[in-house]
């Protein structure tokens, strides 16, 4: 790591003063470089007024916009630290965690704020609007002193700003901020991060998929989520990239018209997405024999292959030259034709206790169903590996979290004696170091004659399968249920009543074993009537889903 992140963002402010750095699509609200650099400097001013210091926490809860980043940036070259919440949390988790985070400020969202009151939240010093950064709740000290300091005309300019850390340097290794898991296991754990952990995580973004000044960024992952930070702010940002905000639901007409309208250079996004457009858009295609004998053709087959790269660019806006996907396993068949077509296609692995990043490579470089190698300043290796060379992925490095905030069971466990962060992935290495995984230890169910069965491996089978939207795997009285949640719509238009289509998805059964080995063979197939609870980076929350076996 050579710098921090906060030096970058300076060289991009002096350079870039007049240029648009952030906008909220869809919305009049927009950020020049110099206005956003104004806007931290009344933060500071405000901050200082109400006798905030340099470790003080502020929290954060909202959905992603412009405000959301300037906020941040204002609390991270005070050396204050930030507390990243996810706006889907309840009303009382959010005022548990706030309180359990010791913050003295919340800048909040409207969606999130009309759940919440001032009363659950004695300890707070102040409530700020995200919307307009205007106060809704005040302490007695500070009423009639402060109200005014947001609106004041800056005296900041193009000449004047020299950076926005006012008192020296920060200290790598204190405290940045504190993010609370939303996980797919159970109750939230605040992570904390370094300096140091977000300062090599932007320099790694930067070597793995390279931004230029100017080119243009949709942010549709959640800012509060270590991923969304970095993808979509720290690390495009300190490049000089204009983040276009997507402040509703990344729902498809909302994404497919921000693309269109954006032309971005860079996509980074959750497997599902894309996944989404193969099944609409290709998969028709590709299921067609005609097609499929073009697919592997030679001399036709480059054609056809070309052809379909063009149609997949032109939905992410047509001048896409780098997709992240991050958070969750990619299907191998989405992920084959992907790499068939040369799309420039990049999946990492991460996690929020490595801020996020872990492994990650250019698309040129990338190895299909890996998760690329260790990115620099992380390392990587396999903890006591079976014979196929499995086991637990362990890291350390730069990037690793200082622990669970007000929590030392947890993080104790999270470490080995040694000082590896346990990741509770369960995969291999190649020679080249890259990281391949295989499933999660929690999910993991351990077959009848000994084998490991990966249920994550089983899904991407059904979720290939025709009017399958989504499944789960899990283990029920001895053998393995899978739950679907189809696409009843597409299934109504065919003709089927509902009654006829749940039986055609559970008689499906047979076909469906003839793709799985013996060992991991499904004993029913059940139709769920809603889609399954999914965490903000899109994994399904699988332990609202478990059973209770059933014994004798």
């Amino acid at each position: 790591m050579k710098h921090h992140f906060l030096h970058y963002m300076d060289q991009v402010i002096h350079n870039r003063w007049r240029d648009v750095a952030f906008v909220d699509y869809g919305e009049k609200k927009q950020y020049t470089h110099g206005e956003a650099a104004q806007q931290v400097r009344r933060f500071h001013k405000l901050f200082r007024l109400m006798g905030i210091q340099a470790g003080d926490k502020i929290a954060i809860a909202s959905r992603n916009c412009s405000n959301w980043v300037v906020s941040y940036m204002a609390i991270m070259s005070y050396k204050a630290v930030a507390v990243t919440l996810l706006q889907d949390f309840k009303a009382e988790d959010l005022a548990r965690l706030i309180e359990h985070s010791d913050s003295k400020m919340l800048i909040v969202g409207p969606y999130v704020w009309r759940d919440l009151q001032h009363q659950q939240l004695p300890d707070l010093q102040a409530i700020m609007s995200m919307d307009d950064f205007s106060f809704i709740h005040l302490a007695e000290p500070y009423k009639g002193h402060v109200e005014h300091v947001m609106t004041e005309e800056s005296t900041l300019t193009e000449n004047t700003f020299f950076s926005l850390v006012q008192d020296g340097e920060i200290d790598l290794d204190s405290l940045a901020l504190i993010n609370y898991t939303s996980g797919s296991t159970g109750s939230p754990k605040g992570v904390m991060i370094s300096h140091r952990s977000l300062s090599n995580n932007t320099e790694n973004g930067q070597h793995i998929l390279p931004v230029e000044p100017g080119q243009r960024v949709v942010s549709m992952l959640p800012l509060a989520h270590m991923f969304g930070q970095l993808a979509d702010f720290l690390y495009p940002f300190s490049a000089g990239a204009t983040i276009y905000y997507l402040t509703k639901a990344p729902t498809p007409s909302i994404l497919l018209k921000a693309m269109a309208d954006v032309n971005p250079y860079l996509v980074a996004t959750v497997p599902l997405v894309i996944e989404k457009i193969y099944k609409k858009k290709l998969d028709p295609l590709l299921s067609k024999l005609s097609f499929k004998f073009c697919w592997y053709t030679p001399g036709i087959m480059n054609i056809v292959r070309a052809v379909v790269k063009k149609s997949l660019v032109k939905a992410f806006g047509g001048q896409v030259r780098y997709f992240l996907c991050g958070g969750a396993a990619m299907n191998p068949i989405v992920e084959k034709c992907l790499m068939d077509v040369n799309f420039p296609l990049s999946i990492g692995f991460g996690m929020t206790e490595c801020g996020p990043l872990v492994s990650g490579l250019p698309p040129k470089y990338f190895k299909r169903r890996s998760c690329g190698a260790p990115v620099p300043g992380m390392e990587a290796k396999i903890d006591n590996p079976n014979e196929k060379g499995e086991g637990e992925i362990l890291v350390r490095g730069e990037n690793v979290m200082m622990g669970y905030y007000k929590n030392e069971e947890a993080t104790k466990a999270a470490f080995t004696e040694d000082g590896w962060l346990r990741t509770g992935d369960l995969g291999y290495m190649d020679k080249k170091q890259n990281i391949f995984i295989r499933g999660r230890i929690k999910s993991m169910f351990l077959g009848a004659s000994g084998q490991n069965i990966y249920p994550e491996e089983i899904e991407a089978v059904l979720d290939t399968r025709p009017y399958v939207l989504e499944s789960l795997v899990i283990e029920e009285n001895g053998g393995l249920t899978a739950l679907i949640y189809p696409d009843f719509d597409l299934g109504a238009k065919d003709g089927m009543s509902q009654a006829a289509f749940i039986k055609f998805m559970e008689d499906s059964l047979p076909e469906v074993n003839k793709d799985l080995p013996n060992y991991a063979k499904l004993k029913k197939i059940e139709v769920m009537s809603e889609a399954f609870e999914r965490t903000p980076k899109k994994s399904i929350k699988r332990y609202l889903y478990q059973r209770i076996k059933k014994t004798s």
